[in-house]
């Protein structure tokens, strides 16, 4: 099941959308930012009630 969520790119600070598969569990991938086109570091979990939940970073930070 494909979940829309809103993040903010740590390079530019554009607030961009993007789609997170929950039924994967917990992620960890490189997405670029449709902005400023830098790398995004984006850390998916996955709660105990199925909630998605995204962290980002700047490749400097992740």
């Amino acid at each position: 099941m494909l979940n829309a969520q809103n993040i903010q790119c740590p390079y530019c600070g554009e607030r961009i959308e993007i789609l997170v598969d929950a039924s994967a569990g917990d992620q960890r991938y490189i997405e670029d930012c449709q902005v400023c086109c830098r790398p995004i570091s984006i850390e998916v979990w996955i709660d105990a009630d199925d909630n998605p939940h995204v962290s980002v970073a700047g490749e400097d930070e992740a």
